[in-house]
């Protein structure tokens, strides 16, 4: 499985968790506060999946492009 981007964003969280958007962005928020990154930084999948304790097996097939 070939993923071309290492960043998530709102829509994928929605994708994952079947949750509105607004709970993705609201999801992202809480990880940046968690990891102490500022509002410009990105959450990587990575970052993503340790702080909702999937895997990235499961998380990849739901990011697209």
């Amino acid at each position: 499985m070939e993923v071309k981007r290492i960043c998530i964003y709102p829509k994928d969280v929605q994708r994952i968790t079947g949750k509105s958007e607004r709970y993705g962005r609201s999801l992202l928020a809480q990880i940046k506060i968690h990891y102490q990154k500022q509002e410009h930084q990105f959450v990587s999948i990575d970052e993503f999946c340790q702080y909702t304790g999937l895997k990235a097996e499961q998380v990849h097939p739901f990011i697209t492009g």
